[in-house]
């Protein structure tokens, strides 16, 4: 159950005819009064001589009485309160008295208080009331309404638990804002796939993704096609800015703009700028033409970028496993901004999924533990190298690295959850966990193809090699062994331990340290991980169709292949 306190008004006749019309799509029906300060308040819905006017008398009756110049100018309070799609329908009875606990908890008309607010619940949808208040007591007085929000959502939280409806997690006031009631309806009126609010952040947060200057951010706003409006000092400073559709208009056929830090917290252009501050080029590239920022050294193609990030998403578990709290919510945050990269340059089969787990995990990336930003460098570069290296194909290697990375991208955003479920951050922990699902799925389509690859070069490996990998994977992994034998990427991990041996290295001492940096228990294929930790660790080519094949045995029983430094040091290190 989600409660919405709305920006306080000054006319109140104007939201009753709202809440009693027919909404702005013809989507309210049989409004109806469920509960109000006064048993006898008159209902315009179901009473035929009930007026508007009455009503708006009745709840303004306290304001009027006030002096002129003591009345408050917007004195009209709004709070929506809106059940789970999947809950069932409450009957009015139900929703008259979610209506009293809520006007209770806010402040607006505590229990017992005779000279409280005056206020009505109006019903014009199965799954949600509104209620309107005048912020006037009948003493004249104030209502005392500190921290009116969160009270409101612990509210709904015992509600749900009392009615057996949908818990939501608490949330601790870091969410961005949702779309509106009104903003939901025009974007169902106008096609469009998200409303405009939600377009808009998803869009900025791809333009700060990886960006090193104000420059550099608002260019990529204007390449993405949007309006954008700053907010100039009369000294020339920056102060601000915001962002609109071309196509999103208000009744006037104007652009409907939304700042920064209404699209969400983080998207403020101060929080923007401490993203900026802890790059260690960050000044040197803000004093470049845009031109020249665009031709900043960058990975040699989408494989070689997604390669880079997935040893960066690896680095950033050690930190959320491990770190101080400062630099694991920095690495969190930066993990966010290579998962919109990701969803940017992503192949069409990938696409979809990898743009619902960065949607999700933004929520994942707030918290109250302010992040320490010169921490998250290398996921900021990581990001920064997939926009630059463009979009990648969904075959070859550019397909099988994105496998890769994403493998790496989900133990990153599990280690998030654990984190935030440790700090007591429901939501954050619930929105990572939803995000690990996506990048799930998305694993699935990008490693399909290069994995049936590998599959096929281990069956036909000879028996001697087969069984060679087998006393690898017992000598190095004895507690793992059997169970990744009897898994169906048995086969695609003895053959990347062949192409390992090939290079150079030892498979059992690599595999040793593959297994050990971090517990398996959440892969949902143990070999699929060791694949794709051994083909980084070792530089092997994700896209094993560059391999020669290994059919018979390349060293004598018992001989031991030493790793070569250049190949297996550096790679071990960084990890």
């Amino acid at each position: 159950m989600i409660p919405s306190i709305h920006k306080r008004g000054s006319g109140t006749i104007g939201l009753i005819r709202y809440l009693y019309g027919p909404g702005t799509d013809e989507e309210h029906i049989d409004p109806h009064l469920v509960a109000a300060f006064d048993p006898l308040t008159p209902d315009p819905g179901r009473d035929p001589k009930a007026t508007y006017d009455q009503l708006q008398r009745l709840l303004d009756q306290p304001v009027n009485a006030l002096p002129a110049g003591k009345r408050p100018e917007k004195h009209v309070w709004h709070l929506s309160v809106r059940a789970a799609p999947e809950d069932p329908v409450l009957s009015d009875e139900d929703w008259a008295a979610i209506a009293r606990r809520m006007v209770a908890a806010t402040g607006i008309a505590p229990d017992g208080d005779e000279q409280a607010c005056r206020w009505a619940a109006v019903r014009h949808a199965d799954d949600h009331i509104h209620i309107i208040a005048t912020l006037v007591r009948d003493d004249g007085r104030r209502p005392r309404r500190h921290n009116e929000a969160r009270r409101a959502q612990a509210e709904c939280r015992r509600i749900e638990a009392d009615y057996g409806l949908r818990r939501v997690a608490p949330g601790d006031g870091t969410a961005a804002k949702r779309p509106t009631s009104a903003e939901l309806h025009k974007a169902e009126r106008e096609g469009r796939e998200q409303p405009a609010r939600e377009e808009l952040r998803e869009t900025v947060r791809r333009a700060v993704a990886g960006a090193t200057s104000e420059e550099e951010f608002f260019d990529r706003l204007a390449a993405a096609g949007l309006l954008i409006r700053k907010r100039v000092a009369p000294s020339g400073d920056l102060l601000g800015y915001k962002v609109a559709l071309p196509d999103n208009r208000n009744g006037e056929k104007e652009p409907v703009f939304y700042a920064g830090s209404t699209l969400s917290p983080d998207l403020s252009l101060p929080r923007i700028r401490k993203r900026f501050s802890g790059d260690s080029n960050a000044a040197d590239r803000s004093d470049r033409a845009p031109s020249d920022r665009a031709s900043d050294p960058a990975p040699s193609g989408p494989a070689t970028a997604r390669r880079r990030a997935a040893t960066a998403a690896w680095q950033a578990v050690l930190v959320v496993d491990n770190g101080e709290d400062a630099a694991v919510a920095a690495h969190i945050a930066a993990g966010g901004e290579v998962l919109d990269a990701l969803a940017k340059t992503s192949a069409a089969h990938t696409r979809t999924e990898l743009r619902e787990a960065a949607f999700v995990f933004e929520r994942a990336t707030r918290s109250h533990i302010n992040a320490e930003r010169r921490h998250d460098r290398a996921l900021r570069q990581a990001a920064r190298d997939l926009i630059f290296s463009g979009p990648a194909l969904g075959r070859g290697e550019d397909g099988a690295t994105t496998a890769m990375v994403i493998d790496m991208a989900f133990f990153l955003v599990t280690a998030a959850a654990h984190w935030h479920a440790k700090k007591g951050h429901a939501q954050q922990a619930a929105a990572a966990r939803e995000a690990a699902e996506h990048l799930r799925a998305a694993y699935q389509a990008a490693a399909n193809v290069p994995l049936g690859v590998l599959h096929q070069r281990g069956q036909r490996l000879s028996q001697f090699l087969r069984q060679r990998q087998t006393v690898h994977l017992r000598q190095a992994v004895p507690e793992l062994a059997d169970q990744v034998l009897a898994e169906p990427g048995w086969h695609a991990l003895a053959a990347t331990l062949a192409d390992a041996e090939s290079a150079g290295h030892d498979p059992a001492a690599l595999l040793t340290e593959a297994a050990g940096r971090r517990e398996l228990g959440t892969a949902g294929s143990i070999s699929d991980v060791l694949v794709w930790r051994l083909r980084r660790m070792a530089d092997l080519p994700a896209d094993a169709t560059t391999m020669p094949q290994h059919t018979t045995a390349a060293t004598k029983v018992g001989s031991t292949a030493r790793p070569s430094p250049s190949r297996h040091d550096g790679p071990r290190n960084a990890r």
